[in-house]
């Protein structure tokens, strides 16, 4: 009798990006693949990123992309070589579901609706017989000799490998709970320190209604320290106790290991200060006999004018032809320093992605595996590794995912 080859068992615990990617890519006539999640449905996270449209990736190489990687960027070199941007955009492009790309190299489904990039990766988990088991939620793992026992409520599964595609902490509505980080632990796995990422900054300043429904376009954010400097140009929003938008996002992941921040807005940093002097001279001799509240309504958004009002010592009702040098200078200095109270970053449960996780120095950066437990993987959020906003943090679950797929493949 014929010897048969034993199907290679695989239990990977999150159905999100990297657990469904990781699947797919996986699952052949030598491995079986069992995805275990605790929602109703595959994917929850990523049906709110992009604000429900999915950035899925960044249409950029991979030297620009590894820039934008905050946490661990060395870490990601070979994954990010092995699945490219370019790849994610050939896989969906291929596989029913065409991306479009758009500004800031942002690449998004062409219908607009994170549902498509779901379903086409859950479509293609179904083409490889991957055995997708939703309301499981695990409780315990357990090792036994070369194989784990993973156990759910009311259900039992072994496994020869065991891959943990949980994700972080943040939005834990969707199944982001942190359970990966207690997994991790149990096989003696050092968590680094979890923060808050894209995430609104706090301030004390007041915001009233009308800032809620703007988009403060093209200015400049500065946050510094006695060590630490950046300046992020771009758009921003407003919440109540909160700025928030893509270059508050992005400071929030640049500055959440940072203490004693000081913010500061330029509300035109497509003029240095000579070029909006002259211009806040031409308005004032074109107009000496219109106050102070005027002249701001030729620079600033309507919404926005009693905001800076009430945080300058600016006159509003003082008239231009009023103004002296040093008046002027001041006003100047307000549009292109304005001062904002940082008062920390919203909570880990508000940012996008979560900062911190299992410490890559125990991860083989080639297969995803662990240096401490024999065919145990850790994929995506999990792991110690984050990016700004604009689609890199999925393309780094997909790429993890696919490291990790090839990586048991080759054994």
């Amino acid at each position: 009798m014929d010897n048969v080859r034993r199907k290679v068992k695989i239990v990977c615990i999150g159905a999100g990006a990297s657990g469904l990617f990781f699947a797919l890519n996986c699952a052949d006539d030598d491995h079986e693949v069992v995805l275990l999640d605790s929602n109703r449905k595959a994917g929850r996270k990523m049906y709110i990123s992009g604000k429900g449209r999915c950035n899925i990736t960044n249409n950029c190489d991979t030297k620009g992309f590894i820039r934008n990687v905050i946490r661990n960027p060395k870490f990601l070199y070979g994954a990010i070589n092995r699945f490219k941007p370019s790849d994610t955009i050939d896989f969906f492009n291929e596989h029913g579901c065409p991306l479009k790309t758009e500004r800031g190299n942002r690449v998004f489904p062409m219908s607009d609706k994170s549902s498509d990039i779901i379903d086409c990766l859950v479509k293609e988990c179904r083409k490889k017989k991957v055995d997708i088991r939703f309301e499981q939620k695990v409780t315990k793992i357990e090792k036994k000799d070369d194989y784990f026992i993973i156990f759910t409520k009311d259900q039992k599964y072994i496994a020869d490998k065991l891959v943990i595609a949980t994700g972080g902490k943040s939005y834990p509505s969707t199944g982001s709970t942190g359970d990966g980080y207690l997994f991790a632990k149990q096989f003696g796995h050092t968590i680094t320190e979890l923060k808050s990422a894209l995430c609104p900054i706090r301030i004390r300043e007041s915001i009233s209604n009308d800032m809620l429904k703007m988009t403060l376009k093209n200015v400049s954010l500065t946050a510094k320290n006695d060590h630490f400097s950046k300046t992020i140009f771009g758009d921003m929003e407003f919440l109540k106790g909160c700025i928030t938008g893509p270059i508050v996002l992005s400071m929030s992941s640049l500055i959440n290991r940072e203490t004693d921040m000081e913010l500061s807005l330029d509300f035109k940093p497509a003029l240095d200060e000579k070029k909006l002097d002259n211009r806040l001279l031409r308005e004032i001799q074109g107009s000496p006999n219109k106050d102070v509240r005027h002249l701001l309504t030729t620079l600033l958004p309507r919404e926005i004018i009693g905001f800076f009002i009430e945080n300058t010592d600016t006159d509003p009702e003082l008239p231009l032809h009023s103004l002296t040098k040093e008046t002027r200078q001041q006003l100047l200095n307000d549009l292109k320093h304005f001062c904002l109270s940082y008062q920390g970053l919203e909570d880990i449960d508000k940012g996008i992605v979560t900062s911190g996780g299992v410490d890559v120095n125990e991860i083989d950066p080639k297969t995803m595996g662990s240096k401490l437990c024999k065919d145990l993987y850790f994929i995506g959020e999990v792991l110690d590794v984050d990016a700004l906003t604009g689609g890199f943090n999925l393309q780094i679950a997909l790429s993890t995912a696919y490291s990790c797929a090839q990586g048991i493949l080759s054994e």
